[in-house]
């Protein structure tokens, strides 16, 4: 399959195109100007970068790729500035003139990616088909208005739309800033970690198996809405004890007194629709943890 895949240099992105490519597919990665490119990819001959941006792709050599399927995953993702950044607004608007552009070109799926916070959050998993859409977050709202456009988009233009709710992803390559890797720094400089949200719950899939989620819908050609998580919960105090295990730093680890409040205190995925299309995860939450505490020393 010939895999077009903005964002291609991210977190998310580079972990699907490096899986796409292991797997026998041709990719062509979307790629800022002047922006280093990663190393140590798989089947070179198979990839093709291509520079541009979404406001002003490089359409000839996107049309000479001829792609099949689009995996669009760039967008804001900085900790503690993408919630609320303006840049959502730009991303919901060039993505939709971007993806429409590569429809006309001769795309005929597109899998781009949500996030679970579009939803309602309550203390149940989440499903698509049953919990109600109530985004908070600027970012949020800009993801699910891109949604929405879509698929009026999909219907007018005659291409299939799966959308991704991703959950909370983990691993290599993640932001320092992120919660698991900014813990095993914390404990790496031997460092007390103070919880203050030690019962926050969430559905954390190791990068890797977020991966071969994607890669999944795509094989399948899914359209439609489809969460991807893992299906369990995990708490701030097991992510912490268990990095601390594995480190052996349990004594750095305290609770707070009185936890603050978490606006999103359990936010866990329904996920009988991907497993639905054969999909399991290859890692639990230790296995990835260690991987990632490899990486991060």
């Amino acid at each position: 399959m010939r895999i077009l895949v903005t964002g291609a240099t991210g977190f998310i992105g580079s972990a699907f195109a490096r899986l796409a490519l292991s797997c026998g597919h041709r990719v062509a990665g979307l790629a800022i100007p002047g922006e280093a490119l990663p190393e140590h990819w798989p089947a070179a001959g198979n990839l093709s970068w291509i520079r541009g941006t979404l406001e002003h792709a490089p359409w000839e050599e996107i049309r000479a790729f001829e792609p099949e399927t689009c995996v669009h995953t760039a967008w804001i993702t900085t900790p503690g500035v993408y919630l609320e950044s303006p840049h959502n607004l730009w991303f919901r608007d060039v993505s939709v003139e971007f993806l429409c552009k590569t429809s006309e070109l001769g795309v005929g799926h597109v899998v781009s990616l949500g996030t679970c916070i579009e939803y309602q959050i309550n203390r149940a998993p989440l499903s698509e088909e049953k919990t109600a859409v109530a985004p908070t977050t600027t970012y949020a709202r800009c993801k699910n208005e891109l949604r929405v456009r879509l698929e009026q988009a999909a219907k007018d233009q005659g291409f299939a739309l799966c959308w991704c709710r991703v959950f909370y992803p983990y691993g290599p390559g993640e932001h320092p800033s992120r919660l698991c890797g900014a813990i095993i720094r914390k404990l790496s400089a031997n460092q007390p970690l103070l919880l203050k949200t030690p019962q926050s719950t969430k559905d954390y899939i190791y990068i890797d198996d977020l991966a071969a989620a994607v890669l999944t819908v795509v094989e399948k050609r899914f359209h439609g809405t489809i969460n991807i998580g893992t299906g369990t919960g995990v708490s701030v105090k097991d992510i912490a004890g268990c990095l601390a295990e594995l480190m052996g730093k349990r004594e750095l680890i305290q609770e707070q007194n009185s936890p603050e409040a978490d606006p999103l205190p359990y936010v866990v995925a329904d996920v009988s629709r991907l497993r639905g299309l054969g999909w399991r995860p290859a890692y639990d939450l230790r296995q990835g943890l260690k991987r990632l505490i490899e990486t991060v020393r």
